[in-house]
């Protein structure tokens, strides 16, 4: 007995911010963090309180979310935080994620740090996808029907992965249970990751703005940051209430308030706007089998970022300037590959899609790892020249 509380007192040290130092030159974009973790509790709180009035049938789930919006007290407020709160929450990972890849935070001896990360921005696009399907209306049920589809082109198991999926040969009442399931189970397993990001942050320590390695310079997180912290998330919950008042219906589709017709495919079927950088991948080559490989191509390569970089001498962007250059570029291209996601399948549009998805490999693979032997050789240089000036 003694040896669990012991054990839970050392989690709990690890874990608390009472008891962490943070390098004193942090500034605001390291705020993104800590506000994805409020986020993913905010969405996992009323989660559960609208799991209380939804009904996981293909019957009754789109006349529960009607019921909520007109019937419940306050319940049109609550499904639209939820809703508007994980378009928030991706948002927040997103800049979390563009900041680290600036400062170059994946490096040693932060490796597990960003893997761990990775882990949890996978688990949060399979857990949003069955989110998504959930409400039952027209664009979520064939949003679902295209996505899930797709795992039909891997070869010789496809269709039975389908089939386990589903629970059947199409999407039905079981499959509403088990993506319902899915999405309640997946938000914990992700607070679970999240507390094991976390104790990988207080072993390793933060990273900051001028990337080099502070061992003395360090102050408590609390209470400087933790006001720092209470400031952005006050901020972005106002910033979130004004969405809900004024435009709560801004970040879905107007067509998912039809209710899921089985004989009537929409249009332009599009994903919600987190994922429309997926779907322009998935959509740059014609074959669904090539499509499905580019899209976790596209994940699984940013695992791979910390081994693809040894410039440890140069770790902040402050002082790369060509890395800084390529690295707007980068994030142009991921713009544009939202943006491409949400327009209909036509020309010129698809060619554009392949060539960015190309662009972005390239990128990736070849540009990042010379960037940073190309920007050593000049840092070592110009240290050699100011030697030898220094000397003569």
């Amino acid at each position: 007995m003694r040896f669990w509380y012991n054990s839970l007192v050392a989690l709990f040290i690890k874990l608390s911010a009472l008891f962490y130092f943070s390098p004193t030159t942090l500034s605001y974009w390291w705020n993104f963090g800590a506000l994805a973790l409020y986020f993913l509790i905010f969405q996992i709180i009323t989660g559960i309180f609208l799991s209380m009035f939804y009904n996981p049938s293909i019957f009754h789930a789109y006349e529960s979310i009607m019921a909520l919006n007109n019937e419940i007290y306050f319940g049109w407020w609550l499904r639209c935080l939820h809703a508007n709160g994980a378009s928030f929450f991706f948002l927040t990972v997103f800049l979390h994620m563009c900041r680290g890849l600036y400062s170059c935070s994946f490096m040693y001896p932060r490796q597990a740090l960003w893997i761990s990360g990775m882990l949890i921005f996978v688990l949060m696009i399979i857990t949003a996808f069955f989110g998504y399907i959930l409400p039952w209306g027209q664009m979520s049920f064939w949003g679902g029907m295209v996505i899930t589809s797709l795992l039909g082109a891997i070869p010789f198991i496809g269709t039975d992965i389908i089939q386990l999926l589903w629970g059947g040969f199409s999407l039905h009442d079981v499959t509403l249970h088990r993506f319902y399931t899915l999405h309640f189970v997946l938000s914990f397993v992700i607070l679970i990751l999240v507390v094991l990001h976390i104790l990988f942050l207080h072993e390793f320590g933060s990273n900051n703005p001028s990337g080099v390695m502070i061992i003395f310079d360090k102050i408590p997180f609390t209470p400087l940051y933790i006001l720092k912290d209470a400031l952005t998330i006050t901020l972005v919950l106002f910033l979130i209430f004004i969405v809900i008042a004024w435009l709560p219906d801004l970040l879905g589709h107007p067509i998912n308030y039809v209710i899921a017709n089985f004989s009537i495919t929409p249009e332009h079927i599009v994903p919600e706007w987190y994922f429309w950088f997926f779907y322009a991948i998935l959509r740059s080559v014609p074959s669904k089998l090539g499509g499905l490989f580019l899209l976790i191509a596209s994940l699984g390569i940013l695992f791979f970022l910390p081994f693809m970089s040894k410039n440890f001498k140069i770790r902040s962007s402050k002082f790369k300037p060509w890395f800084r250059i390529w690295f707007w570029f980068f994030i142009s291209l991921c713009i544009l590959l939202g943006w491409i996601g949400d327009i209909p399948v036509m020309d010129p549009y698809l060619d554009w899609s392949f060539y960015l998805t190309i662009s972005y490999f390239i990128w990736l693979i070849v540009v990042f790892p010379l960037l940073g032997k190309f920007e050593t050789l000049i840092y070592v240089t110009n240290a050699y020249v100011k030697f030898l000036k220094n000397l003569y």
